[in-house]
């Protein structure tokens, strides 16, 4: 491995180099290809469902206006004097309703 000189020799060096990231390329490949194949299917499934999700989305929010509007008017009361049917004693009775 070395030179007569003591010094190594630059190929060992780059051999070992080039073994070692040939071995990690080997035992790495599987779990990379994995993964760039979950994230290619992640954004595939992406690319249909953002656009159905964004449409429910809106329906959703569409639907919670017209909810909320609908009780707003369902909760309005009449300004003015009601009627509950109970019997007021004479002297409390309204001038303007018995004078008919």
């Amino acid at each position: 491995m070395t030179a007569s000189t003591g010094r190594p020799r630059p190929w060992s060096t780059i051999g070992g180099a080039t073994a070692a990231v040939a071995a990690c390329a080997v035992c790495c490949a599987g779990p990379l290809f994995a993964a760039l194949g979950a994230v290619t299917a992640a954004a595939t499934l992406a690319a249909v469902w953002v656009p159905a999700l964004a449409v429910v989305a809106v329906a959703a929010f569409v639907a919670v206006v017209v909810v909320r509007r609908r009780r707003r008017a369902a909760c309005r009361t009449v300004p003015g004097p009601v009627d509950l049917g109970v019997p007021a004693p004479l002297e409390h009775r309204d001038p303007a309703r018995t004078a008919r």
